[in-house]
């Protein structure tokens, strides 16, 4: 794939994310393809692709995934992104979330995706989920203290 024709896929595989279709993610994988992120176990074919895509979607219903830039790795390309959502999914804490990583694409000769590593700052993504949390019942505790006195 040339990189005109690779920066148009990463541009739609990003929009793909945004549009709260999980299969239409999975659609820019191999058959049989596979997506790790942060070194978990692979979820391998388009159906599991699917699923994967789906717990994103459902944590964050406003979820825009943005393509910063593409980078080459030997036989592989980096596919820069940021996430940008509120995490208020079934049991989210309610706070804004913003994330960058990338995905590291090894491209079959259909032009589709047969393997993707995903990695982003884990720990960073911990952080903006539970912080407010952690300042709104601190709040929570001072407000209910001073109605009892």
């Amino acid at each position: 794939m040339s990189n005109p024709e690779l920066e148009t896929f990463a541009e739609r595989y990003a929009q793909a994310w945004c549009s709260r279709d999980p299969d239409s993610v999975a659609a820019f994988f191999a058959e049989n393809g596979s997506i790790s992120i942060n070194n978990r176990p692979a979820a391998v074919g388009r159906a599991a692709i699917a699923k994967e895509a789906e717990a994103f979607m459902t944590t964050f219903p406003d979820m825009v995934v943005t393509f910063d830039k593409l980078e080459p790795r030997g036989d592989a390309t980096a596919f820069h992104w940021t996430l940008i959502g509120t995490n208020t999914g079934p049991g989210g804490t309610g706070n804004k979330v913003r994330i960058s990583g990338y995905e590291l694409w090894k491209i079959d000769n259909d032009g589709l995706i047969a393997e993707s590593k995903g990695h982003f700052d884990a720990a960073d993504y911990e952080r903006q989920l539970q912080e407010n949390k952690r300042i709104d019942d601190s709040s929570k505790s001072r407000l209910h203290l001073r109605h009892e006195i």
